[in-house]
Parts: C-alpha cells; sequence; structure tokens
C-alpha cells in the first residue's frame, strides 16, 4: 500500500527535544480501506449484540492482529460482555396502543448469563491489544485510547436507507484507533504502555466502558490517561477547518497544555454548552479519577444519528490529517510528562 509522505511540520515536532520519535505512517489508502469497511452496509449499522456488531469486532481484532498489537481480552483480543435483553411496559404517559420497549442491561458477571433465560441472553465484546512500554518503571502506567464501535442498527427509513452505518459516528473513531496503533507500532516502541479498545454499547448506556472499567484489563490504578476518539469524519470550522479538531475538557487537565506547548493542531472544544465532555466514553473514565477526555471534530453536522452518516460524506483528507495529530498525542501521552488534574478539573459526579 501507498503511504503518504510524512507532514514536515509534524515531522519537526516529533523530532524535537525529549519525545523524539519516527513520522507517523498514516495511510490515507488505509484510512479509507478501515473506515469504508466499517461503515458498510454489511455491517447492519452495527448495533450492540447483533450479528452486524460481531462482524465488526471481529473486523477489528483482524486489524489489531495485523498491526501486531498483544491480545488483552478473556479470548483473544476479544473482551467477553454479559448482556439481558429485558422487555418493559410501555412508558407512563404513553399514547393508547403503545408497544413494550425492549433495552439491554449489564449484568455483573459471565457467570450471570446463566441465570438469564436463554431467548434474553445477549453478548457483546470490548476489542482490546496492547503496545507494552519500554520503560522499565513507565511501561507500569498505561494511557487507553478507544473509540466505541457500536451504532444504531437498521431502523426508521430515510429516503429509502434503513442501514444506520454511522461512518462519522464512530467508524472514524475506531479507524483513528487502528491508524494509531499502526503508526505507533512502526516506530520507536512508547515508554508508558498504550491499551487500545473498540468499545461496544456506547450508543445503549456505555455498556462496554461500565464493563471494562469492572472488569480492567490492568488495574484502573495504573491508567495514566484516557484519549477517546469520537467523530473526526468532517472538518469542524469552528475548530479551525480541514486538519484541525478539538479536545474535551481541554482545560481541566495538564494534556491540553502539552498539545499546545508542542504545537500540535488540536484546540479547545469550542462548544462547551453541549456537554460533549460528558457525551462519551471517556466520561466513565474521568469519574473514576483518571486524565481523561475525547478528541472529536464533530461540527453538529444534520447526519448525526441519521443513515445518511455514510462514508460517501466523509472527509478522508481531513481525517488523516487528524489522525496524524492523534499520533503526536498519542506519543506525548506515553512518552512526555504523565497527565494531571488541573484544580476542579476531575468531574466529581
Amino acid at each position: 500500500m501507498t503511504l503518504l509522505r510524512a507532514r514536515p511540520a509534524l515531522v519537526a515536532l516529533l523530532l524535537a527535544g525529549p519525545l523524539a520519535a519516527q513520522a507517523p505512517t498514516v495511510s490515507r489508502a488505509d484510512v479509507a480501506r478501515v473506515l469504508s469497511a466499517l461503515a458498510d452496509d454489511s455491517m447492519q449499522g452495527r448495533l450492540t449484540g447483533t450479528p452486524g456488531a460481531d462482524r465488526a469486532a471481529a473486523f477489528v481484532a483482524a486489524e489489531m492482529a495485523r498491526v501486531g498489537l498483544k491480545p488483552l481480552g478473556d479470548s483473544g483480543y476479544f473482551q467477553r460482555v454479559a448482556l439481558e435483553s429485558v422487555t418493559y411496559p410501555p412508558r407512563p404517559g404513553s399514547p393508547a396502543g403503545a408497544l413494550p420497549h425492549t433495552r439491554l442491561v449489564l449484568l455483573h458477571e459471565l457467570s450471570d448469563l446463566d441465570t438469564v433465560p436463554a431467548p434474553q441472553r445477549r453478548h457483546g465484546q470490548n476489542v482490546l491489544g496492547e503496545i507494552e512500554g519500554s520503560d522499565p518503571v513507565l511501561k507500569h502506567e498505561v494511557v487507553l485510547i478507544d473509540a466505541h464501535y457500536d451504532h444504531l442498527g437498521v431502523g426508521r427509513p430515510v429516503n429509502g436507507d434503513s442501514i444506520y452505518n454511522g461512518a462519522d459516528d464512530d467508524a472514524s473513531g475506531v479507524t483513528t484507533v487502528l491508524e494509531v496503533a499502526r503508526a505507533i507500532a512502526a516506530g520507536p516502541r512508547p515508554k508508558r504502555t498504550i491499551i487500545f479498545a473498540a468499545m461496544t454499547g456506547e450508543e445503549v448506556g456505555l455498556l462496554g466502558t461500565r464493563w471494562y472499567l469492572a472488569h480492567p484489563a490492568v488495574p484502573i490504578a495504573e491508567m495514566a490517561a484516557n484519549l477517546e476518539v469520537e467523530m473526526i469524519g468532517r472538518p469542524d470550522s469552528l475548530a479551525g477547518g480541514p486538519g484541525k479538531a478539538w479536545l474535551t475538557g481541554y482545560e481541566r487537565s495538564t494534556l491540553g497544555d502539552e498539545l499546545k506547548s508542542h504545537g500540535i493542531p488540536i484546540v479547545p472544544d469550542p462548544r462547551p454548552d453541549q456537554h460533549f465532555f460528558e457525551r462519551s466514553d471517556n466520561i466513565a473514565f474521568a469519574r473514576a479519577g483518571v486524565p481523561a477526555h475525547t478528541l472529536s471534530s464533530f461540527g453538529l453536522h444534520a447526519d448525526y444519528h441519521e443513515p445518511s452518516d455514510d462514508f460517501a460524506h466523509v472527509d478522508l483528507d481531513h481525517m488523516t490529517k487528524v489522525i496524524d495529530a492523534a499520533v503526536a498525542a498519542v506519543r506525548l501521552m506515553a512518552d512526555g510528562p504523565r497527565p494531571e488534574w488541573h484544580p476542579g478539573g476531575r468531574p466529581t459526579e
């Protein structure tokens, strides 16, 4: 496959100072290949607990193996998640004739599935791989880079299309996780250990992340930082346009300060009124005490949670540049100062 030539400014950044590293090796062709597969109609919208989600998880695991990540699940790359499908009566105040509704409930242990009637048993899986750190001391500190691979499945048709492909939300984030892993694996080993994760069930209550927190691959106390990637498939004019991204909670920890001081093109969240810091998987880790943020370039486009959020609407050049920046950010998190909360920055609830 053809690799894009590294961007000169980023090469200069990565070759300067104590964070010396190889230039990122992000390929537009790989970005397109991975994203188009995850957002393909064959994945049926990747709804948690469905065959489409299983196919997506298998694809992510195969890419992690291709990159050379060490499997970190309880079943190879897969961390199995125990779920139950529960049916509830119509909500109070529902119109006459309203039907019961079902939702997935997270169980405590895999063994709990034995107590659930077989027709109600559901399974999910997080997909986990790692690059072990090279520093004898810092390798025991872990940086988690993650995105959720689930989306909304097959639903209400819009203009004849009923598959909610979720190309931006969040196939773009999972693609970023895999391409950052590919770039980091191609360079010097990071000082800290990096875990790369594709989580399930974000759209239905952070199920995969909640399971991970209860069954962590490494103790949560060893986590130095978390970077969630959510919706980087299109430029955001408020962030500076193509190639630029923003970070939720930028001012909450020293990570924002480090990104700025190293010239990495990731800016503060331009829409704090939207409370994006609290609206993705990162918030669960932040509430557990880990400096945790979300990287995004979501500009409130009208295709959010619509079937039109598909591969055709993704800006691949923009995505590739943002992933370049994500590689630099992750290298900084793995090799540079450990991120710390600013006073008052850690969420209390």
